[in-house]
């Protein structure tokens, strides 16, 4: 099974559990509480026992400039998707630098391993199908936590299997390539929150809580490019008022 296939059975999964109605929660926001939680604890149990340890020797034993040109390579790829979002937001600017961004790094860059562009003033932006779709408008529907992937909500979950498929890197042949370049992806992107992770296991009383609030209040600022509406008054807020 190829990682590709891999992600689209584990977003099956999710959603077979989250529509089953296996578990229920006052907080609108988060519906599925009951179901989330049990998988953000399995996720958490999978990241101790695999993803923490790998990353933390990954980080220990790759001198920094390797780890700066794995995060390069596959940014320069994920700007591709992101030039094409941005260009559907209706933002030319942006989606124009970003296509001037792979364009420079795809070669002056070394294939994206040098990240030239932003010398060159070309800022890095990073948007995908769930912003997207949000920008026009689609509300986020209720807060998922899907299996190894983390966080998410029920629009940024149906636009996912398309970022996936928009992804250059889920065509790469031969096969052994894409899974050990996707693996060695994973295990940068892990090392690169280690720091995090330390400061929210000493911060947070409730981790899941702790996950959940920020990473909604970060995803509404992604939509909105930094600058999101207000956010409309509880019922009990407007009749206290």
């Amino acid at each position: 099974m190829n990682q590709s296939t891999l992600r689209r059975t584990l977003l099956a999964l999710a959603a077979t559990a989250a529509l089953s109605g296996c578990a229920t929660s006052n907080n609108p926001a988060d519906p599925l509480e009951g179901y989330n939680r049990a998988m953000f604890k399995f996720n958490d149990a999978v990241d101790n026992a695999v993803l923490k340890p790998v990353a933390t020797g990954y980080k220990k034993v790759t001198p920094d400039f390797v780890q700066t040109g794995v995060g390069n390579f596959f940014g320069n790829l994920s700007d591709v998707w992101t030039a094409a979002n941005n260009l559907m937001q209706g933002k030319g600017q942006e989606g124009m630098s970003d296509v001037m961004r792979v364009a420079i790094n795809s070669t002056f860059g070394l294939l994206g391993l040098l990240d030239i562009a932003s010398e060159a003033g070309f800022q890095k932006h990073n948007e995908d199908l769930g912003q997207t779709l949000g920008s026009y408008g689609v509300t986020p529907g209720p807060y998922i936590v899907l299996p190894i992937l983390g966080p998410s909500t029920l629009r940024d979950t149906v636009g996912l299997p398309v970022d996936m498929a928009a992804d250059p890197w889920t065509y790469k042949d031969p096969a052994n390539v894409r899974n050990i370049g996707t693996a060695i992806r994973v295990v940068d992107k892990r090392a690169q929150l280690l720091d995090a992770t330390s400061l929210l296991e000493d911060a947070a009383l409730d981790r899941y809580q702790f996950v959940r609030d920020g990473w909604l209040q970060r995803r509404r600022s992604q939509v909105y490019d930094g600058d999101p509406p207000p956010e409309p008054q509880k019922p009990e807020a407007v009749e206290a008022n």
